[in-house]
């Protein structure tokens, strides 16, 4: 193929999605249909321009790839212990149950038994996109079922992974070796479980500290490129799908300080990529075909939707939940979703999927997305009619989740001088706040003493709407960065024009410039200007002014002691401005067979260093009592001068 038709197609690829991607979204259509809608036109079964299939697919694989690492970001080790029992109850039933159903009644329709497995393993998949944006132009996101719905829908995708291992082995493997094959792929799985993880863990973080000390965005892009393909060679090498290393790697990274970032990072390349899966997947479309099995294919999407639907149902109703609820979560489930084409294009590739059954299944769930929409949009009228009478008395809502999302909160973008002092008070009177920094040292130091601040750059709209930009308070531009202000100020005043949002500034010379990009209300920098912000957002927050006033004259009566306590940071990026021999703050964890074990606080060598917190077991306590006794593990925040800090540490841990 020469450079010149190669080019050619690239052009009709990408303006024929423009122009569809445009339209659909304009209806409100989900965009994964349109690209299906784009392989159909340029895939070989219809007339007109063709775009060869081969490199894209491989091309295309790197999206699911770049998928299943996303994933892995929102699932990290210690989130899935703690939600094992929402993985391993509703969840894992939904699909465990679905597949067997589905696979039971293949199986008696004539189908061979890996085909049928493979056929129910599709129809368990639902469509997170299709539910979540659906549920939110319905204003019904925060509802009980779709709550419900939407976490079941994402653990779909967790519970999944194992799918991505089986299927390739039914492709290579007889009846009579299957289990063999199965229980060597499961080894390989557990090989590359402790090979990406653990050594990923003991490799990453430092990796990605050097990375983001360097404070440049096309390196750090660099960094996640190589190590989600990276985690995906290693386990492709084990003779694994190159997906499931990836979700591995997001695992352990979302376990990390940098995981909002590397997610805002590897967006745009995952969103791209995916949409050449699904043309892909449209290419292997054939309309023929369709004409001949369509009505095999409605059968398909009507066993789809009402088996999941009843299933889901009965499961949700199990778990102690009223019918109508229920029965709504039942039928947001009931759609089929974009993963189960992932797993019947595995299946097709093994040869365990024959052509003709692909079609058929391929249309199945296309109709359901089709179909899912309306369940969805008339879920609750729906839902009146098929539960019972008795559905007003309410049940005891389950836990979704051992902590719920961060709401009403405040979200401090930068985590220096003025970002510190505002995240004292904010602590100090108990109210939610969450913190995004650019400095890596900073940002590992404060999370060591049970802070809850984020690398990322906090410009970027994804990543604040990732804090839980569209459920906070109030925002507090805390940096001196001007050109980086006005960035954030205008996408978060285009997504968001109503919410309050405070700007520090160094002097007066930007102030009519961050007004009118839309600064509800605008801080010079000057120790006294921390303090009044910290005031004004308390004020906003709804704490009686004479509370207020109170904290500020206690921190002038103290000459701000409380907001001098700094982490200092990286010195290579810090402030001419800043004294180096400054008190500041020092987070010291202790080793689990520390000498001073048992001790009070008050018998510890500090000379000229106080504790002004206490983290133990990821709590952190403030002003802790001087009888509290040292365990094993416990990290001492300390305040005082550089040489003091040095005294200390060298004593404490010698």
């Amino acid at each position: 193929m020469t450079l010149a038709s190669t080019l050619a197609q690239v052009l009709l690829l990408l303006g024929s999605a423009v122009l569809v991607v445009l339209v659909f979204q304009r209806l409100r259509i989900p965009s994964s249909l349109a690209y299906l809608l784009i392989g159909l036109l340029l895939g070989p079964h219809t007339a007109g321009p063709v775009v060869d299939a081969q490199p894209l697919q491989a091309l295309a694989e790197f999206g699911v790839v770049f998928l299943l690492f996303t994933i892995g970001l929102n699932f990290s080790l210690p989130q899935i212990h703690a939600l094992r029992h929402m993985v391993l109850g509703l969840g894992t039933a939904q699909v465990a149950l679905t597949t067997v159903a589905v696979g039971l009644i293949g199986w008696a329709a004539g189908l061979a038994p890996a085909a049928a497995f493979v056929v129910g393993a599709v129809f368990a998949q639902s469509s997170t996109t299709i539910i979540s944006g659906q549920l939110a132009e319905q204003r019904e996101e925060h509802g009980r079922h779709a709550r419900l719905g939407v976490a079941m829908s994402v653990f779909q995708d967790v519970t999944a992974v194992p799918f991505v291992v089986v299927i390739p082995v039914l492709a290579t493997a007889g009846a009579a070796a299957l289990g063999i094959s199965l229980t060597w792929a499961l080894a390989k799985a557990a090989l590359a479980l402790v090979l990406v993880v653990f050594v990923g863990r003991w490799l990453l973080r430092p990796l990605f500290h050097h990375v983001a000390a360097r404070r440049s965005a096309e390196l750090f892009t660099l960094t996640v490129l190589f190590v989600s393909l990276a985690a995906g060679a290693t386990t492709h090498a084990l003779g694994l799908s190159m997906a499931f290393g990836a979700f591995l790697a997001g695992m352990v990274l979302g376990d990390t300080e940098f995981r909002h970032q590397v997610e805002t990072t590897i967006r745009p390349f995952r969103d791209v990529l995916l949409g050449l899966f699904f043309v892909g997947i449209g290419m292997l479309i054939d309309p023929a075909a369709l004409a001949r099995v369509w009505p095999w294919a409605l059968l398909g999407a009507a066993l789809l939707l009402v088996v999941k639907g009843l299933l889901v149902t009965a499961i949700v109703r199990r778990a102690g939940v009223d019918w109508l609820t229920a029965w709504r979560t039942g039928l947001l489930l009931a759609v089929g979703g974009e993963f189960g084409f992932a797993l019947l294009a595995l299946g097709l590739q093994g040869g365990v999927v024959g052509a003709e059954l692909g079609q058929i299944v391929l249309a199945s769930v296309l109709f359901s997305m089709v179909v899912g929409p309306v369940l969805i949009r008339y879920n609750h009228a729906l839902a009146l009619r098929l539960a019972p009478r008795e559905v007003g008395l309410a049940d005891p809502e389950p836990e979704l989740a051992p902590a719920a999302p961060l709401t009403g909160h405040v979200l401090l973008v930068g985590y220096g001088r003025i970002g510190q002092s505002l995240g004292h008070l904010l602590e100090a009177e108990q109210l939610p706040w969450v913190a995004v920094d650019l400095d890596a040292a900073r940002v590992r130091e404060a999370r060591l003493a049970g802070v809850r601040v984020h690398f990322g750059d906090g410009a970027q709209l994804d990543l604040l709407e990732a804090l839980g930009l569209a459920a906070a308070r109030l925002v507090v531009l805390t940096h001196d960065d001007t050109a980086a202000a006005l960035k954030a100020l205008q996408q978060i005043r285009a997504r968001h024009p109503a919410l309050p949002v405070m700007v520090r500034t160094r002097d007066l010379s930007a102030v009519d410039e961050l007004r009118a990009a839309g600064a509800t209300e605008i801080f010079p920098e000057t120790l006294e200007a921390g303090l009044m912000i910290a005031s004004q957002a308390l004020l906003t927050l709804g704490v009686p002014l004479a509370r207020v006033l109170r904290r500020v004259q206690s921190q002038r009566a103290g000459h701000y002691q409380q907001l001098r306590e700094l982490f200092p940071g990286d010195a290579t990026h810090a402030s001419d401005t800043e004294d180096p021999e400054a008190d500041r703050l020092h987070a010291l964890r202790l080793p689990p067979d520390s000498v001073h074990r048992g001790q009070p606080l008050s018998a510890l060598p500090l000379e000229g260093v106080v504790i002004t917190a206490l983290v133990r077991q990821g709590q952190r306590r403030l002003q802790p009592a001087a009888d509290t006794r040292i365990e094993g593990d416990d990290t001492l925040v300390l305040f005082g001068p550089p040489a003091a800090l040095a005294g200390a540490e060298a004593r404490l841990l010698g």
